[in-house]
């Protein structure tokens, strides 16, 4: 596995590798990594001749500088982790390399850009398109690979593939979680021993629902969860959202879409720690 910080090196080893007719896999990530992008890793080494994974913690995606300051960065054990899972290609560059000049596109794909995330957290999207473009036109990847625990993330960056015309396959891959329930995350480390014990409570009670949901309204449904959640010391949503899961909107009962998806955020702990999860419904 070869490592680079220069986006020109990558770009020249990889015209040698299609020149051969190899196909090849992107794995975008912010590192501090998990089993979670493993699975991602292994599933882009099945797929294709050459995995690429980036490791970049992108500043443009953040709108709390706080967040962005605290955000773990562990290079030298993402690498090793890369390396067990058969990556070919590290990409860690500086914010000068990825950026030498400001990036001013603006990406709105409105309705599953505007809503929940990109409700809350103003920018965010932008600066994920941002990003994976850029990625995307430096890696030309054949396949990209994200992970279904940011649901509304993988929306919008098929609305933006469609845009762009980027003839990238997007491959959703499967939630992973802790034998616990609770989601993995690069932020999960960020959380004290007794703020990781409460932090598994979140997908007990998305589990739950399912059952309540098949006796009760939608309504009935959102409000048990929240209420629950914030029943639990340490614990604050805020936001839950039971939508379509292909648009993203907002169903008023479980007869208006054939596939509903319950998305959630929740605060956790004294600093607090900001999770995310989902559950599927229908």
């Amino acid at each position: 596995m070869k490592i680079f910080q220069k986006i020109v090196d990558l770009q020249n080893v990889l015209f040698d590798e299609r020149k051969a007719g190899k196909s090849v896999g992107l794995v975008p990530t912010m590192g501090a990594l998990h089993e979670g992008h493993a699975s991602l890793v292994r599933r882009s080494v099945h797929d294709n001749d050459v995995t690429v994974v980036s490791v970049f913690v992108n500043p443009t995606q953040f709108n709390d500088k706080n967040d962005l300051k605290n955000y773990p960065r562990t290079l030298e054990a993402d690498s090793k982790l890369l390396e067990s899972c058969g990556a070919d290609y590290v990409l860690a560059p500086s914010v000068e390399e990825m950026y030498p000049t400001p990036d001013n596109r603006q990406f709105e794909y409105p309705p599953v850009s505007t809503v929940m995330e990109g409700a809350h957290r103003p920018g965010h999207f932008n600066g994920v398109c941002q990003v994976v473009s850029r990625l995307f036109y430096i890696v030309r990847p054949d396949r990209a690979y994200f992970g279904e625990k940011d649901w509304q993330q993988i929306a919008v960056v098929k609305a933006m593939v469609r845009h762009l015309q980027l003839g990238v396959q997007i491959v959703e891959c499967p939630i992973v979680r802790d034998a616990d329930g609770l989601a993995l995350s690069s932020r999960n480390t960020l959380l004290a021993p007794d703020e990781r014990a409460i932090a598994p409570r979140i997908y007990e009670v998305l589990s739950a629902s399912i059952d309540y949901a098949k006796s009760h309204t939608l309504t009935e449904t959102h409000d048990y969860v929240v209420d629950t959640i914030n029943a639990t010391e340490g614990l604050r949503v805020e936001y839950f959202a039971i939508v379509d899961g292909d648009t993203l909107q907002d169903v008023p009962s479980w007869d208006d879409a054939q596939h509903i998806v319950g998305c959630i955020t929740v605060y956790c702990g004294r600093t607090p720690i900001r999770l995310i999860d989902h559950i599927r419904y229908k």
